[in-house]
């Protein structure tokens, strides 16, 4: 299936692509592809290392002519988001990701296809192999676990670097030059609760949510998408308004940095109000299905009798958090008033898991304004508090301030203006790029972002254009061979 992928152009960077897919690499788990790409570099003849915590650097000098440049850091991220299909057989621990092309995109069978950011290692791989590009003096930087975290950027010490310049290929929208993005922190709400014994005279419904698009979390998330988390707590809230539903277990979402597109919850009510649950929770249902008839075509809710679990939750704690997970915000928080149509602050409710005596909500807040993601952060603390949580916020990293004087940013509108005939569209993203972090230990590096079009990352919608590969490719080339001299 992937020998197809390997004949697509520009075919330097696809049998790259297929060579990384053939290899797991989860974030946390990157032990493999960092194995991977250390003999990928030595057996090519350069400075090949990584450092104390996992990032992979190699080393390419200057081909003839260009030692007179700056020296360029070519930087992208290993890790990937491992995302499927519950229908989905697959084992992301032993399996290289299965790929085929349809109508002009690349995609994979049923789960999340990799692209994201393993198109930008691919492209970075073909020019350290090849013997006919022209560039200055390269750094390729491979960093570990952007997607849960950013440890490997914000491991990365100043002074391993030498480059001046830093073009990260991890954006998704070819005619897109990104130079800004938002900063996160992650928001863990957890309690514990007492376990009642199921009452009697109850019948047990088993809850579903899904086919929702789902995808990433700050990209997409101010396109209106149905959150199966949020969606599932309002099915449960009126259940429980109305016919006394109890709650035995509740498991939603995954990934904190994908939008949830699917959740089950198993629950009770009284036999006497069996019938009118049913009915209401059909007509609720097919509410929500038509406030979403747009954005979310596909979704399905449906309820199934069950066996009876033999414990529900605590009815006190049951009342507080799902009035909590109602009135914790979900999606956008407020726009950026400097750049048009750019999403400022934004929050997405990731992952509900509730059962056995335990509950955990995971939340993932974005912002390219530090003030306004501490405000957000808050406001879902106090939100989580208020119903006896304890509430932790960890992980949170910087945005990159938007630089429009940048001496790289005028190479890349001036080579994309010529190569393609029209003006690119210069943008921050709401995104985790890495820029921000590594901007810490290194200030005075000109950094930008670019990269091919992908759809649908961090889900197993995600896929790749192949016409926009080919555009990609032809730019980074150019790019490089205009790089600025040194001073």
């Amino acid at each position: 299936m992937n020998s197809e992928i390997r004949l697509l152009e520009p075919r330097e960077v696809w049998k790259n692509f297929a060579d990384l897919n053939a290899v797991p690499r989860a974030s946390k788990k990157e032990e493999r592809v960092i194995a991977f790409m250390k003999e990928f570099g030595r057996n090519l003849g350069l400075e090949t290392f990584s450092d104390e915590v996992g990032n992979v650097i190699i080393r390419k000098p200057a081909t003839p002519g260009m030692e007179g440049r700056k020296t360029v850091v070519l930087q992208s991220h290993l890790d990937m988001v491992h995302q499927k299909n519950n229908d989905t057989d697959f084992d992301f621990n032993s399996q290289g990701i299965e790929m085929f092309e349809e109508n002009g995109w690349v995609k994979a069978k049923g789960t999340t296809l990799g692209a994201d950011n393993g198109l930008g290692v691919a492209a970075i791989m073909a020019i350290l192999e090849s013997k006919t590009i022209s560039h200055p003096a390269i750094e390729a930087l491979f960093t570990i676990d952007e997607e849960t975290g950013m440890t490997g950027a914000m491991g990365l010490n100043g002074g391993v670097l030498k480059g001046e310049i830093l073009l990260n290929l991890d954006t998704e929208e070819d005619d897109e030059i990104d130079i800004g993005c938002a900063g996160g922190i992650d928001v863990t709400a957890s309690r514990t609760y007492r376990v009642e014994a199921t009452p009697e005279g109850v019948i047990a419904c088993k809850i579903t949510v899904k086919g929702l698009q789902g995808g990433h979390s700050g990209m997409d998330i101010h396109r209106g998408l149905g959150n199966a988390n949020k969606i599932m707590n309002r099915l449960l809230f009126d259940g429980f308004e109305n016919f006394g539903l109890r709650i035995s277990m509740i498991d939603g979402g995954g990934l904190r940095n994908a939008i949830p597109r699917e959740s089950e919850a198993i629950v009770v009510v009284d036999k006497i109000h069996h019938d009118a649950f049913a009915f209401e929770f059909n007509q609720l249902a097919t509410v929500i299905k038509k406030e979403l008839q747009v954005t979310e075509p596909s979704l399905t809710i449906t309820g199934e009798v069950v066996e009876v679990p033999e414990t529900v939750m605590e009815l006190g704690v049951q009342e507080g958090i799902t009035r909590a997970i109602y009135a914790a915000h979900n999606g956008v928080y407020c726009m950026s008033p400097d750049m048009e149509g750019l999403v400022q602050t934004s929050n997405n409710i990731a992952r509900v898991k509730i059962g056995n005596g335990k509950i955990k909500v995971h939340c993932l807040t974005r912002s390219s304004v530090e003030s306004s993601k501490t405000d957000l952060s808050n406001t879902l603390r106090a939100v989580f508090e208020l119903c006896g949580c304890s509430v932790e916020l960890s992980g949170s990293y910087p945005g990159w301030k938007p630089n429009m004087g940048s001496d790289i940013l005028k190479v890349l509108q001036s080579k994309y203006e010529v190569l393609f005939k029209s003006t690119p569209n210069v943008v921050a993203c709401h995104a985790g790029l890495e820029c921000g972090i590594l901007g810490q230990n290194y200030p005075d590096m000109d950094m930008i972002s670019f990269g091919p079009t992908i759809k649908g990352a961090h889900s197993p919608d995600e896929r790749a254009e192949v016409a926009s590969v080919q555009k990609f490719w032809e730019f980074t080339k150019a790019i490089l061979a205009d790089i600025p001299n040194k001073e």
